[in-house]
């Protein structure tokens, strides 16, 4: 039977038939106020115009951008390709290839703008680091990707956050429809209910690692024991690494994005409070969908000494969490040889993009850019480490 495939924006949105799922429950509460109010009230970096799809009963937001190219890399290619990439050069530990590739960067970065690179329809884009995909059929992404390529002609159709452990038919399944795939980054992945992925030495780091919560006086405070005068805290946590540590080409959450994860449980919200002194001094923000669950929120003090650990206790209590739900953990690129440690193993992530219905030239700059991804990007990450 040929899928149902629909399009909401703001102006439709309440007529939408939210599905009476799990998920579908989930995607109202999430995606509902981003859809009717903006994008950017609720990440400061992101302008895009924010939809919604359903397919039968699945339903998957969807960014639409024109240029933007100061958009955070979640709905900007350009970002994530040329000024984040950019930025993250200095993780090579080697100052002459940092001095070859950044020219090389701002050259493609030129002939990516030329062919209008972030001219691009988003799909299944929830606005985070890590998009977790439902369970779809290859006829369901096929219909979907074909409806969206009929609304929006002259736009490239992307899926983010494709990778092969997850889901080992997707990649395939995208080829076969004759998507591009580009890699994007070296993330890490861990099952704590297989044996095979935590040796005892990996077991021990994280026995270790949870104790430090206790010795350093603090205690964990879930997301019913957390008030809205906490928002600006967590706010601070999650600037303080993302933004301070890492690049400010992370989504900007605003306090009101915090503040609907609450009221709404899009996340769930863990944080660290210190005993004596009262403050929350890390905290971490998960969802799950289909088996896989994943961080978008994370953050610490990193004006505290190294040696509280903070760092090491979030990561303790996520895999812990992760194991008691029976979850595979989706950890995101970043900190390699820690989650390694920990058992963690490495996988590839793609964007996978469609460019059949765009002119030539356009759909050259995307084979262009998947080349230099995969014949560069991809051993540099892998020979690195990264």
């Amino acid at each position: 039977m040929k899928p149902t495939i629909k399009l909401y924006d703001a102006h439709t949105i309440d007529r939408l038939p939210w599905p009476d799922t799990e998920d579908g429950e989930y995607a109202r509460r999430y995606l509902e106020p981003l859809v009717k109010q903006g994008t950017d009230v609720f990440i400061a970096n992101v302008l895009t115009s924010f939809r919604v799809l359903l397919v039968d009963d699945i339903v998957l937001p969807v960014t639409v951008n024109e240029r933007e190219y100061g958009n955070a890399y979640v709905c900007s290619p350009y970002t994530h390709y040329v000024t984040y990439a950019k930025q993250e050069l200095v993780m090579l530990n080697s100052p002459l290839l940092e001095r070859v590739l950044k020219p090389v960067l701002d050259t493609i970065g030129l002939l990516l703008k030329a062919s209008r690179i972030n001219k691009v329809v988003h799909v299944n884009n929830w606005l985070l680091s890590t998009n977790l995909y439902p369970a779809l059929s290859a006829e369901q992404l096929e219909a979907a990707t074909l409806f969206l390529a009929r609304s929006f002609p002259r736009h490239a159709v992307v899926f983010r956050s494709v990778n092969g452990f997850t889901d080992r038919t997707l990649p395939g399944t995208f080829r076969n429809m004759g998507f591009t795939l580009a890699a994007s980054r070296q993330i890490y992945l861990l099952d704590p209910a297989d044996p095979s992925f935590m040796n005892s030495k990996a077991r021990w780091l994280l026995k270790r690692d949870h104790a430090l919560i206790a010795k350093n006086g603090y205690n964990e405070v879930q997301a019913d024991e957390l008030l809205p005068e906490d928002m600006p805290r967590i706010r601070e946590l999650y600037n303080d690494l993302y933004l301070g540590k890492y690049s400010a080409d992370n989504p900007q959450f605003t306090e009101r994005f915090f503040r609907l994860t609450l009221e709404r449980r899009t996340l769930n919200l863990t944080a660290l409070r210190h005993r004596e002194t009262g403050r929350i001094d890390a905290v971490l923000g998960y969802f799950y969908r289909n088996g896989v669950m994943t961080t978008p929120v994370f953050g610490y003090d990193t004006k505290l000494s190294l040696e509280t650990g903070l760092y090491r206790m979030l990561s303790a209590m996520l895999i812990r969490i992760a194991s008691e739900n029976g979850r595979v953990l989706n950890e995101s690129s970043g900190a390699a040889q820690f989650k390694r440690n920990r058992g963690a193993v490495a996988e590839m992530e793609y964007s996978a993009v469609y460019t059949r219905h765009l002119p030539f030239y356009r759909r050259l700059c995307w084979s262009f850019l998947a080349g230099v991804a995969n014949g560069i990007g991809v051993p540099l990450m892998v020979r690195k480490k990264l």
